[in-house]
Order: structure tokens, then C-alpha cells, then sequence
């Protein structure tokens, strides 16, 4: 049965006034990531009227000038008064803050965005915004300037056929807010609605880039999450041909789980509630957690394959190799913290259990082969697990205090982490140029003496085999695997200081593996960073500049010309042979230097970079390397 959708389902909770004044509030930040986010906005009340079954295609077009248009076939918004606000319900959604189908009524039993502030803030947040509704036979358009102020009422500008139904808007982000950027990054905007297709099977969902080189591209996955783990594995040895899927409802809360186990090391889980990446987790992954590692255990002991003598396996043990995906729908989800990256239902968690255990079960039943082939892992996981614990007694922090583990390290006098940082520096000569070239007090030296091991192909038992980890590890002081501890980090700042060619470009990524893999949480808490040194300089007189890049050499000698100065230009030899005042003074001094922040934007994007890249396609490897070493300045993840 049809569900109405009608004028009465929009409640008003509060006005829009603050938006404006303060964004931050609303979207995070006026940023780039803030930017991208008004697109987000729009295109989840679209998508909402997928999760309602009143949506087939979606599409997204960034105009020329960097206008988004978004466009449904949906119902069409509501264009009769709203009896609370004595407006339009158009103009009310796009005017007032809190103002949905969302709280309540029979406008959506699931949805996502941000609970009704998303169509008024990308409103008050835009030099102009439009909106047409097909409905009823009739096309309905209003238009809004100024961040948010109506021109003239909501009007019948045409007719269209009645089977024709759905909304179309069309904004102009604002400068004055977005200050830093307001032009889209065509992949920003692909990944994700890509994403929003696995999550919605069936969901046709297209992004046409009109600007200066027109593309598309056009997403549509029958098999959902099925299909999205397809993508995450294509370049992986799985261990089962099938993936395996399981779904199921209870209370009104439904449950999707896919996943297949590959040889790889590391596992790749990522869970979403109503569309919303859930990147911290929730209830709903640790029910399905918890599920994996009973149905597997008392599989293993009931089949003989675990020993009795040997020790249950762990969550890490039956998670290595996994790439899953978990989408749970739910008509009242509780986001932990505004940026709603936690589920916190607890409803949640033995639902997600039983759904699961159940389909676990069916498949280790139904295929003995590939349960044995997935236990053989697990098992070899967990043997693992124990030599590491053995090989991390040798790297222990009390190792910091003898013969300074072997000379390598070369530490500084405070003893304060916030005000320190150490340089991971590719080789002795530029170690010993850093060592010249420091502040003693705060700035501490670790040169690499031979290659980082290729973690993304190694367990951690065999990653505390190599020197060069074991050296990183003692040095950081965190501890590492289980018994990890991010408050005894002993420095504020990891820069990692390469070369900016092939091999720097190499080593550095061999880095950002390791720190990824087994370090994250120094990651995501915004402590690595990349040194940037020169590739020119350009000398005039008595003055000297550095500068990163091409780009910006060409731009520094047409300012030169301009004014008919003459000058010299120099290309940088390597770290190892600065001296140590030129390595002071263009990598190292705080008040000179161009540090470049390592970030996780998007864990999932990261590990497929760090799969495909780091993986056994050695081939694919190098090229991927040698095409961006010169853009060596943005490998960020």
C-alpha cells in the first residue's frame, strides 16, 4: 500500500537563524570536506525516498561555475501550507531549520542526512538555491537568494505529465562562507555516491561533470553489498569464490552482512547505518563481531580443527583476511557524538548477534571445504599472534635506555611529547645532516639504515623481525599489536623525511604502510606528517627562495621578470647531500619549513590505496609510484 506523503508529515521543531554566523555548527567546517558536505545533504533526501521504495535514479551534475544540480523521481516534495509555519512546505523545508519528513508522520519510517537541518542549512549557506517539484501534473519552482531569503512565493511555472514525479534543486555555494575553495572535486563526489549505490541496490545513481572536461560516470549494483565487496577483493587471492551474504529483519530493524576472507593480513570492515558510514563502529558491528568469533570457535572445536590444548581464538585472529560490510536500517537510530560515527542502540547489538550467527552457521554447514580453508587461517592467526607476543618483549620501552638501541637514535633533551618531534630520515648521510642540523632540545632523529619491510604482505611477528620496526617501535613508545597505548607516544610530531623522487616517494609510502597498519591511532590523531624540501632554488642578490615544485618555480621567476631581476636557479641534491644549514633551513627549522599532515579522510579509500598499492601487484606498484612521485607533496590518505 501507497503511503501518503502529505503537507501534515512536515513538523517544525525550530527557526534557521544561526547557520550563517556559525557553519561549523552544522557542517564541520567551511572547508573542502564542508563543501562537498552541502552535496551530501541534498542527495540524502533523495536517497531517503529510495530507502522509502518511491526512488529509482539520482542524478548529480556539477554545472559549469561549480553549480550542483541534484535530480529524483521521487514523489515529489509536499507544495501545499504547512499549518505551523503558514508558509509553503517547500518554502518551510528550505527555510527553517528542522523542518522534515524526518520526525515523525508518514514521511520516512528510515532515513539518514541530518535529521531536517540538511535542505535549509545548504539554503542559508548558498548565493542562490532553486527548487522544482514535479507533482500532481504540475512543475512548482522557487527560487532563494542571500543565503536563504525567498524570491517570491512558491509558483506553478508549467505542467508536465502526471506520471512525472521527483525534485530537482539547484544551488550556488556561497564564497563569503567557503572561503578556502567552492569547486568540486569530481572524486570526492564519485566515491561516495558510489558508495550510497552498494548501500541501495537498485539505486541508479549518476554524477556528470560539465566543467571544462566533461565526463560520467554511472553507478548501479543489483547486488549491493555484495558487489562492494566484489570491488574491495578484486585484487586480493580469496580464500572462498562465493561471498557470503546474510540479511534479515526483527522489530523493524533490518540487518545486511557481506564478506569473504582473502590471504591478506589485515581485514577491511566498514559498517553503515541508514547510508551513514559508522567509522568508530557501534552495536551493530559488535554484535556481528561477537557472532564471529563464537560461531567460529565452536566450529573449530566441534570439527576437531582447533586443538584441545589450544587457547580460543581471538576477534583479531578470526578478522584477519576479512573484508566485510555491515548496513543496518533503522527507524530511530542513536548516533554517538553530533558527528554520528558510533551506533549507540543496544537493541542493536543482539539483533545484528542473531541474524548473523545464523547465516554463519549455515554457510560452515552448508560448505565444509571453505569452513576448513577459513579455520586453517584463522588458526595459523592465532599462532601468529603468540609469536608476536614473544618478539615484543625485545622491543620494549627500557630498551630505549641501552646503548641507545645500537646508535641509532638520536633523541632530544625534553622530555616533554607535546613539544617534541622526531625525523624519520632515509639514510646515515642525511641522518647525520638532520643530526647537525636540529634543534637538540626538541627534535630527535631516527635514520632508516635499510628498507621498512612491505608490512601490507606481513604479520606483526614478522614485522617485529625487522630492525627498522623494532627500532620505530622502541622509539614511538607506544607499544604495539594489543598492547598498544597511544598516551605513551613520546613525541607530538612523526615527520617522515624523504627524498622527493622515485625511491623517497617508495620509502615514504613503506612508512605510511606501517603507521597505517599498525599504528593507526597516531594517524587519526593527526601526528605524522611528511617534510616537503625544496626541488629549487632560486637565488637574486643576497635573497634565496625555495620552492616545492615546478609550479611554483615558474611562478617565482615570472614575478622576477616582471621586474627585471636577474637570478639563478638551482636544482636541490638530496637529503643526504645538504649540508646540515640547508637542511636547517628548508626542511627542518619550524619557522621555514612546509610540513604536509598525513590524514585519514576516509579509512575505506585509504585501505583499498594501501591494498592495491602495497599488494602483489609489483607491477602496478612501481608504476603507481614512479606517475606520482612528483606530486609526491599530496600523498595524502
Amino acid at each position: 500500500m501507497k503511503e501518503e506523503y502529505s503537507d501534515s508529515d512536515i513538523q517544525v521543531l525550530e527557526g534557521l537563524e544561526a547557520v550563517r554566523k556559525r557553519p561549523g555548527m552544522y557542517i564541520g567546517t567551511t572547508s573542502e570536506r564542508g563543501l562537498h558536505h552541502l552535496v551530501w545533504e541534498i542527495v540524502d533526501n533523495s536517497v531517503d525516498e529510495a530507502l522509502a521504495g518511491y526512488c529509482d535514479d539520482i542524478e548529480v551534475i556539477i554545472e559549469k561555475n561549480n553549480v550542483i544540480t541534484v535530480k529524483d523521481d521521487g514523489r515529489g516534495m509536499p507544495t501545499g501550507i504547512n499549518q505551523k509555519t503558514g508558509l509553503s512546505t517547500i518554502e518551510t523545508i528550505f527555510t527553517v531549520l528542522h523542518a522534515g519528513g524526518k520526525f515523525g508522520g508518514g514521511g520516512y519510517k528510515v532515513s539518514g542526512g541530518l535529521h531536517g537541518v540538511g535542505a535549509s542549512v545548504v539554503n542559508a549557506l548558498s548565493t542562490w538555491l532553486e527548487v522544482r517539484v514535479y507533482r500532481e501534473g504540475h512543475v512548482y519552482f522557487q527560487r532563494f537568494e542571500n543565503g536563504g531569503h525567498p524570491v517570491g512565493e512558491l509558483e506553478v511555472i508549467e505542467d508536465c505529465s502526471p506520471d512525472r514525479t521527483g525534485t530537482t534543486v539547484s544551488f550556488k555555494a556561497d564564497p563569503e562562507i567557503f572561503k578556502e575553495t567552492t569547486v568540486y572535486n569530481f572524486d570526492t563526489l564519485a566515491n561516495r555516491l558510489e558508495e550510497l549505490a552498494f548501500l541501495n541496490k537498485g539505486l541508479r545513481i549518476s554524477l556528470t561533470d560539465l566543467r571544462e572536461n566533461e565526463k560520467k560516470k554511472e553507478f548501479l549494483y543489483n547486488g549491493g553489498i555484495i558487489e562492494f565487496v566484489e570491488k574491495l577483493n578484486k585484487n586480493k587471492n580469496v580464500l572462498h569464490s562465493d561471498i557470503v551474504y546474510v540479511e534479515g529483519q526483527e522489530n523493524g530493524i533490518s540487518m545486511e552482512v557481506a564478506f569473504q576472507y582473502s590471504t591478506d593480513y589485515s581485514n577491511q570492515i566498514y559498517s553503515f547505518t541508514n547510508n551513514i558510514s559508522t567509522y568508530e563502529g557501534g552495536t551493530h558491528e559488535d554484535g556481528v563481531k561477537r557472532a564471529l568469533t563464537r560461531i567460529i570457535n565452536n566450529y573449530a572445536r566441534n570439527n576437531k580443527l582447533l586443538k584441545e590444548k589450544d587457547d580460543a581464538l581471538t576477534g583479531d585472529d578470526v578478522r584477519e583476511g576479512l573484508t566485510m560490510i555491515i548496513s543496518c536500517k533503522h527507524p530511530d537510530p542513536q548516533f554517538e557524538g553530533q558527528t554520528k560515527t558510533k551506533l549507540g542502540n543496544a537493541e542493536v547489538r543482539k539483533i545484528a548477534d542473531d541474524v548473523f550467527s545464523e547465516g554463519l552457521e549455515r554457510f560452515l554447514m552448508e560448505n565444509p571445504k571453505e569452513a576448513r580453508i577459513i579455520i586453517e587461517k584463522t588458526v595459523q592467526a592465532s599462532y601468529a599472534r603468540l609469536a608476536a607476543k614473544k618478539a615484543r618483549e625485545t622491543v620494549r620501552k627500557k630498551d630505549l635506555d641501552v646503548s641507545n638501541f645500537y646508535g641509532k637514535l638520536t633523541d632530544c633533551s625534553s622530555k616533554d611529547p607535546s613539544e617534541c618531534e622526531i625525523f624519520i630520515v632515509e639514510g646515515d648521510s642525511a641522518g647525520g645532516s638532520a643530526k647537525k642540523g636540529r634543534n637538540s632540545m626538541t627534535q630527535a632523529i631516527l635514520p632508516l639504515r635499510g628498507k621498512i619491510l612491505n608490512v601490507e604482505k606481513a604479520r606483526l611477528d614478522r614485522a617485529l623481525g625487522n630492525d627498522e620496526i623494532k627500532s620505530i617501535i622502541t622509539a614511538f613508545g607506544t607499544g604495539i599489536g594489543d598492547e598498544f597505548n597511544l598516551d605513551k607516544l613520546r613525541y607530538d610530531k612523526i615527520i617522515i623525511m624523504t627524498d622527493a623522487d622515485v625511491d623517497g616517494a617508495h620509502i615514504r609510502v613503506l612508512l605510511l604502510t606501517l603507521f597505517y597498519r599498525f599504528f593507526r591511532p597516531i594517524v587519526e590523531a593527526g601526528h605524522v606528517f611528511a617534510a616537503q624540501p625544496p626541488l629549487f632554488r632560486i637565488t637574486h642578490g643576497k635573497n634565496r627562495k625555495y620552492v616545492l615544485d615546478e609550479a611554483e618555480r615558474d611562478e617565482y621567476v615570472a614575478m622576477l621578470n616582471e621586474k627585471n631581476v636577474k637570478f639563478e636557479i638551482a636544482r636541490m641534491k638530496g637529503l643526504g647531500e645538504m649540508d646540515a644549514e640547508e637542511l636547517n633551513e628548508t626542511t627542518m627549522d619550524i619557522e621555514k619549513r612546509v610540513l604536509r599532515k598525513i590524514t585519514v579522510e576516509d579509512a575505506r579509500l585509504a585501505d583499498q590505496v594501501f591494498s592495491e598499492l602495497m599488494g602483489d601487484d609489483v607491477e602496478e606498484r612501481r608504476k603507481f609510484i614512479e606517475s606520482n612521485a612528483q606530486f609526491v607533496k599530496n600523498l595524502d590518505i
